[in-house]
């Protein structure tokens, strides 16, 4: 028996400094977020704990992790170079399971859920072409500039975290009410300073840090590997020129045009926004090679219409006939005004996912320069005897300018 007790004696002690370890840590953790060890002993965050621990382990932690490993990376860089705590990583898990398609009845969206006032005030554009706020990296430093305001302001990261919930007016109005910003004192219940959905915010992405750095979940889980995979995986920028294909530029670069889309859910469409300079464009790191030997920027775009008005013709009609926005036309040529001339030329971008287009559909293609009858045949997917029966073209002679009537 005593020569038992002496085997077990290296476990316990192991196992007492795996323990020390792992409370250590928990403890750094808070002090992260200027919260004091007692915090630990919070009745509601063990609870929290436990049942995250349960849920968790079998799908939303790590299916959120597996989604957004690719650009965890570069918000995790971000957030170090505006100096707010790594922990604030799962800030964004708490308010969108780090998901860029994340949209809320309120109307907050994108992985740091911004409302579209507070994002335009942080530099994030919404317009008819982008939502930014579902950008990984412009919507990751716009949350960076505004917590950096609230930490600020506030002085503590417990109290910027809150006030990303609830507005930094109402946390002023609780720490008033209080008399103390102490985070005990505006977590009481039957106080209610705070709102319940504030009082459990903290708690939730406090616990989804311990979870985060806890080595026995994550091991016991099997899927240790994510947090370590994402130190691996990374993406890089690239600019496009305007209206370019994303279907053209993913064939480019041998890139899934699905994984090109996950990654730019910020365009409204299946084109780059007609603004006058170049808009940037995410891609895997590993395809930044292929990019730079691969793409060339193409003139001709398949995704664009020349509409010759005729007569009943109206923008809205024109929008409807083709499921694009009158707007989105009226940017593209250039229209200070909604008033059309008959026999007007309009440049029409098709969203190729739209499904209000009718295939079988007449429209006139403006010949460019390099343009060939086999190149325009190709490119809409007609013949070339088509193309010369519809036009009345003896030969395969055309001319830069020349407008053509294409049956698809």
């Amino acid at each position: 028996m005593k020569y038992f007790l002496l085997l077990l004696i290296p476990f316990a002690l192991f196992g007492n400094l795996n323990y020390a370890f792992n409370h250590n840590e928990e403890i750094k953790i808070l002090d992260s977020f200027d919260i004091d060890a007692s915090f630990l002993f919070d009745k509601k965050l063990n609870d929290m704990r436990v049942r995250n621990s349960q849920v968790y382990r079998s799908k939303h932690f790590f299916h959120a992790m597996d989604h957004a490993y690719i650009y965890i990376p570069a918000v995790k860089k971000i957030l170090s170079q505006y100096n707010i705590p790594p922990e604030f990583l799962y800030l964004a898990m708490a308010e969108s399971n780090f998901s860029n398609r994340a949209y809320s009845r309120k109307r907050a969206a994108g992985l740091w859920q911004f409302m579209p006032s507070t994002g335009k005030s942080f530099g994030l554009r919404i317009d008819e072409y982008v939502d930014e706020r579902r950008d990984p990296i412009k919507s990751t430093k716009a949350a960076a500039k505004y917590l950096s305001s609230l930490y600020k302001r506030f002085g503590k990261w417990y109290l910027a975290a809150i006030a990303y919930n609830c507005g930094g007016g109402r946390l002023s109005k609780a720490i008033k009410e209080a008399g103390s910003d102490d985070l005990s004192i505006l977590l009481n219940k039957k106080k209610r300073y705070l709102p319940r959905e504030s009082r459990l915010y903290i708690r939730k992405i406090v616990s989804f840090a311990l979870l985060g750095y806890d080595d026995k979940f994550l091991l016991e889980s099997e899927y240790a590997h994510i947090l370590n995979r994402a130190s691996a995986f990374s993406m890089s920028t690239v600019k496009l020129p305007s209206g370019e294909s994303l279907k053209r530029f993913a064939k480019t670069i041998d890139l899934p045009l699905k994984t090109l889309k996950k990654l730019n859910r910020h365009l409204k469409y299946d084109f780059v926004p007609p603004y006058k300079k170049d808009y940037e464009v995410y891609i895997p790191y590993v395809k930044l090679n292929d990019f730079k030997q691969k793409y060339r920027r193409d003139s001709v775009k398949n995704i664009y219409k020349i509409h010759v008005v005729s007569n009943g013709d109206n923008l809205s009609y024109i929008g409807k006939k083709y499921g694009v926005p009158y707007k989105v036309i009226m940017d593209f040529n250039n229209l200070k005004h909604t008033r059309l001339k008959l026999k007007q030329k309009l440049i029409v971008p098709i969203d190729v996912t739209s499904k209000t287009v009718k295939i079988n559909t007449k429209h006139y293609y403006l010949v460019k320069k390099g343009d060939t009858l086999e190149s325009i045949s190709k490119a809409h997917k007609v013949s070339i005897k088509n193309i010369r029966q519809q036009n009345r073209l003896r030969g395969s002679l055309i001319r830069v300018g020349e407008r053509l009537k294409i049956y698809e």
